[in-house]
């Protein structure tokens, strides 16, 4: 199928075109003509796949066919929430490139950055909005934003917005706009919750689903290390220095571990970035612009921070600390073995992670091959480590009132 079949006019063609995009992906096939339609539609598919086209081309046409209709003067017709800035700003330049033939215009908003200038851009009027829920929130409170005119409502990465906290947040845009709106929700996984807040704003879908989230990447090997949990770093610098090369994504569940084994590489000479929230957006640009371009070869994030980075040839993935939600673990491999490239996945268990795995191998109906041809092997008998609770009346160094007590003699 060619791009010029699912019926898009000849402006959006010229810039699939310049886009240097020949033929579109499964899930753009898919979800193309079902938006022209104006049917509500959920789509479940990961990152990779094209999703971001398969809702901005349709939503350029139809937005384009209606400009010789009467004017509503420049108002926002078409929206799309997105939970981090890094994925806004990667839709806000697919909209750009894609209407680069047209007159019409978009925009992106999110925090952590000045208002005032985004404020400026959105009384000039524009016909597409991309925003992170917070900010989108923070101009409406201001009354710098008017949503009565939205005809298109996206929710991307809806997953996502369900890890990071803002379900509520996406519930309250969703009643800012008009109720007879079009809603398009897409997503790398459908967790329950996510197919509840489908089953409240959407009517009557359509369901696409290109790739299962119990699908592991084909063109992905994966290996699986049993280690305790103090020589996960020892194990990950030896894999860094005689089996895993080239360009390298690692994540660790928390920020301070992402720093922390940032330090650790830096130190030991190799050329690393990292990503996570509590870093400026410049900083987070710069790091990804590193990794993109070959400065440093290898990235280290948090899942959140991760998510709707485009990297098209990504040689290795270690999973550092194993998720909790395996079908966050189909995602992390997913983002190598693309393009007709082959990929390697490494992960790293503790004792602790030991029913992750199990999970995860349930979900993607693999037994992952294990090797225990390294320096520092788990016992396989060992155990989770229970760590007491700060303030425990157990602490070491602390009695409890009641023993003190019992102790206390009498003269």
């Amino acid at each position: 199928m060619l791009f010029k079949d699912l019926k898009l006019n000849k402006p959006i063609l010229r810039a699939v075109a310049e886009a240097g995009y020949d033929n579109p992906t499964l899930v753009q096939e898919k979800t193309i003509p079902l938006v022209l339609e104006r049917q509500d539609v959920i789509t479940s598919a990961q990152t990779g796949t094209g999703k971001t086209a398969a809702f901005a081309l349709p939503i350029l046409q139809l937005l384009y066919d209606q400009q010789d209709a009467p004017k509503k003067g420049k108002t926002i017709k078409a929206l799309v929430i997105s939970p981090t800035r890094e994925l806004a700003i990667q839709i806000a330049k697919n909209f750009k490139t894609y209407a680069s033939h047209t007159n019409l215009t978009s925009a992106v908003i999110y925090g952590g950055t000045s208002i005032e200038p985004q404020i400026d851009i959105l009384k000039k009027g524009i016909d597409i909005l991309i925003a992170t829920p917070g900010r989108l929130l923070d101009l409406h409170k201001q009354v710098e934003l008017n949503l009565d005119y939205v005809e298109m409502f996206v929710l991307d990465e809806a997953d996502l917005m369900l890890d990071m906290g803002f379900i509520d947040d996406v519930r309250k845009i969703e009643r800012l706009c008009p109720e007879d709106k079009q809603t398009l929700l897409f997503s790398a996984t459908m967790p329950y919750k996510v197919e509840q807040l489908a089953s409240s704003i959407l009517k009557t879908p359509e369901r696409i689903e290109v790739t299962p989230t119990s699908s592991a990447a084909k063109d992905v090997s994966q290996v699986l290390y049993y280690v305790p949990k103090r020589n996960k770093i020892e194990l990950c610098l030896h894999l860094l220095r005689n089996t895993v090369k080239g360009s390298i994504l690692i994540f660790r569940r928390t920020k301070f571990g992402v720093d922390k084994l940032h330090q650790t590489l830096i130190s030991n000479g190799y050329d690393a970035e990292r990503l996570h929230g509590d870093r400026s957006q410049i900083e987070r640009q710069n790091a990804l612009a590193d990794f993109k371009r070959g400065k440093v070869n290898i990235l280290i994030a948090t899942d959140v921070a991760a998510r709707g980075i485009d990297i098209i040839e990504l040689d290795s993935v270690i999973n550092f600390d194993l998720p909790n939600v395996p079908e966050t673990y189909v995602h992390r491999i997913g983002r190598t073995g693309r393009a007709g490239n082959f990929g390697h996945s490494y992960s790293l268990c503790s004792a602790d992670e030991k029913s992750y795995v199990q999970t995860i191998q349930k979900l993607i109906n693999v037994q992952i091959p294990v090797e225990n041809d390294h320096p520092y092997p788990l016992d396989p008998k060992a155990k989770p480590i229970v760590h007491k609770k700060k303030g425990s009346k157990y602490k070491k160094g602390r009695k409890s009132e009641a023993s003190k007590k019992k102790k206390k003699r009498w003269y």
